[in-house]
């Protein structure tokens, strides 16, 4: 037998719920601090949202190919080769041959990294913060924090994929 009462396992499950809520509106809270600070960085250096966001790809996991980082980006291939050319245009992208590839016109796009210096200016701050924000949790926390913010983003993920296939 139980030795917890119905009434407590009610309360329990509604803290609970309640605590769960809160972190979906930190969650939501965070993507559009984030998004706002995106938009700003982008501004500072003459990016559209969809090219910075594009870039950061092909920072993370460059080079790509361009049907890769399409569906990375969750854009459609012919909205990609726009986003491309203005990356190529302002220095941040060269589109190379690709030399795995059986088919001579593949190409892989790879990040400049010598135009990111300009970009990590305008990030210094906001890593500063972020380092300061770190320093305050244990290594176990910050492994909890990791785990949560990696299965959150694959949730997203997963979430955008559902959209895309319905």
């Amino acid at each position: 037998m139980s030795s917890v009462r119905p009434s407590e396992d009610a309360a329990a499950r509604r803290r609970h719920r309640k605590l769960a809520n809160a972190v979906k509106d930190a969650l939501r809270e965070l993507n559009s601090a984030l998004s706002v600070f995106n938009r700003h960085v982008g501004g500072q250096v003459a990016l559209k949202d969809v090219d910075y966001d594009c870039l950061e790809l092909l920072n993370r996991f460059g080079p790509l190919t361009p049907g890769v980082l399409a569906r990375r980006a969750g854009l459609h291939p012919a909205t990609m080769t726009g986003v491309l050319d203005r990356l190529q245009r302002g220095g941040w992208v060269v589109r190379e041959r690709d030399p795995a590839a059986v088919d001579r016109r593949a190409v892989l796009v790879r990040p400049l990294r010598a135009r990111n210096a300009e970009l990590y200016q305008h990030l210094a701050g906001m890593n500063a913060s972020m380092d300061q924000l770190c320093a305050g949790y244990s290594d176990e926390e910050l492994e909890l924090i990791t785990d949560f913010l990696r299965r959150t983003a694959a949730a997203g993920r997963d979430a955008a994929n559902d959209l895309t296939d319905s």
